[in-house]
């Protein structure tokens, strides 16, 4: 059985919670981070130096970072999401890079602006200039989407997992967002996937801080 360390909030533990449940893949997740603190303890801290999640065990294989954590998935348990043609396999891989690397970061920084924020304490222009980066890097990919159904193709793959983690983040965040018509089918699509809604539709309240509201 897999072992998965990590609460069911974090956003690189639901992209691997929702690839095993894809998978069908037995697991065991242990909830540890936030609120259920544990990554400082010396038990932890032997799987993962780094103390964060997620951390994976297969067997006496571990593995953390989540995107090395699907790609370890991928190989072994998951071609279908994660080819073994070089060339198809780039095509996922260079998404995923481009994941870790742009659209995460820009997501990421305006999410944990807006949620730690109080709004009495909000500098307009900062907050403008985090919006003005996400809109631009979803303007895009939803030019990316207009004609294929998933980010590396018309087949969901590893480059999915990372990517749309944070779509129903960016959903909920209550934020004015432009109309993007191919994101939004796309994110419609992994919507009627039983896996996506569990292991991603979770709620991240506990993360805001009083005061910090609606936008606005």
């Amino acid at each position: 059985m897999l072992i998965l360390w990590g609460r069911d909030s974090s956003a690189n533990v639901q992209k691997v919670a929702w690839l095993i449940g894809e998978l069908g893949l037995e697991v065991d997740r242990k909830d540890v981070g936030g609120p259920f603190g544990g990554l400082d303890t010396p038990e932890y801290k032997a799987l993962n130096p780094n103390q964060l999640i997620p951390t994976l065990q297969d067997g006496d294989v571990i593995v953390w970072e989540s995107e090395a954590i699907l790609r370890y998935i991928g190989s072994k348990y998951g071609e279908v999401f994660f080819p073994e043609d070089l060339k198809r396999r780039a095509e996922v891989d260079q998404w995923m890079c481009w994941n870790q690397s742009i659209w995460i970061p820009a997501i990421f920084s305006l999410f944990v602006a807006y949620m730690k924020t109080p709004a009495n304490k909000r500098d307009p222009n900062h907050f403008l200039q985090l919006e003005n980066s996400v809109n631009s890097v979803t303007a895009f990919i939803d030019d990316q989407l207009r004609p294929r159904e998933y980010i590396a193709g018309d087949e969901l793959s590893l480059a999915d997992f990372s990517f749309a983690a944070w779509l129903y983040r960016y959903y909920t965040l209550e934020v004015d967002w432009p109309e993007r018509l191919a994101l939004k089918d796309y994110y419609e699509r992994l919507c009627s996937r039983k896996a996506f809604v569990r292991h991603v539709h979770i709620s991240y309240e506990f993360m805001r801080v009083p005061g910090a509201e609606r936008p606005g």
